[in-house]
C-alpha cells in the first residue's frame, strides 16, 4: 500500500527530511536514498507517495518514494553555478601556463595540486559523515586548506558533492580565503617579492 503526503522539511546538505502524510499524522522520515525512479533532487513542498516501513530506530520511515504530477524540485546537477568552475579552470590553466614559462615554480603548483585533492577527499568524507550521522570533519580544516592552496579542489568538492554549497557563513569564509591565497600569489609572482622570496630560500 502506497501513502501521499507531502515533504515539509528539507535539509539538502544532510540529504534527508520529513514528509507530512495527507490528513494529518507523524511525521514521516525520509533519506535522498528513498527516492526512486529519477534524478531529481527535493528543495521542499513536493507531493509524494511512499511506502510506509519502521526503521533501526523504530521511527516511521519512507521508502520507494516518488514525486506526484511536476513538482518544484532542484536537479541533481553539479553545483548552483558554472561560474566558478569556469574561473577555477582558467586559473589552473593560467597557473600551468606560467610554470611552463618559467613564470612560477613547479612546486607552486604542486601545492596547489596536493591540496586541492586533499581537500577533495575531506569534503566527500564530511558530506558521507552528514548522511550517516556520524563525526563531522571541522569546517576550520577545510578552510585552512582552502587558503594554502585547497580552494580548486574545494570548489570542485562542493559542486560535484553538493556540499557546502547553501551555507552562507561558510561560503564568506571560504571566498576570502580564495581572495587571501591569489593575493597571496600575485605578491609572490611580483618581480620584487619573488626575489626576496629566493633569497630567503635559497
Amino acid at each position: 500500500m502506497r501513502n501521499q503526503g507531502r515533504i515539509t522539511s528539507w535539509k539538502d546538505e544532510q540529504g534527508f527530511g520529513f514528509i507530512t502524510p495527507n490528513g494529518g499524522g507523524k511525521q514521516v522520515f525520509v533519506h535522498i536514498k528513498a527516492f526512486t525512479g529519477n534524478r531529481k533532487r527535493p528543495s521542499g513542498g513536493e507531493l509524494v507517495t511512499y511506502r510506509l516501513i519502521t526503521d533501526e530506530k523504530n521511527r516511521p520511515t519512507a521508502s520507494e518514494v516518488l514525486y506526484v504530477g511536476s513538482p518544484r524540485h532542484k536537479p541533481l546537477t553539479i553545483g548552483k553555478s558554472s561560474v566558478p568552475i569556469y574561473f577555477t579552470s582558467i586559473f589552473l590553466v593560467i597557473m600551468c601556463l606560467a610554470v611552463i614559462i618559467g613564470a612560477f615554480p613547479l612546486f607552486i603548483l604542486t601545492i596547489y595540486a596536493v591540496t586541492s585533492l586533499l581537500t577533495l577527499i575531506l569534503y566527500w568524507r564530511d558530506k558521507r559523515a552528514a548522511e550517516n550521522d556520524k563525526d563531522r570533519t571541522p569546517e576550520i580544516y577545510l578552510q585552512s586548506l582552502s587558503l594554502i592552496g585547497g580552494w580548486p579542489g574545494g570548489i570542485f568538492a562542493q559542486r560535484i558533492f553538493r556540499h557546502k554549497t547553501t551555507k552562507k557563513s561558510f561560503q564568506a569564509i571560504f571566498w576570502l580565503q580564495v581572495f587571501l591565497n591569489l593575493t597571496g600569489l600575485f605578491i609572490l609572482g611580483s618581480p620584487v617579492a619573488r626575489k626576496l622570496f629566493l633569497s630567503v630560500t635559497a
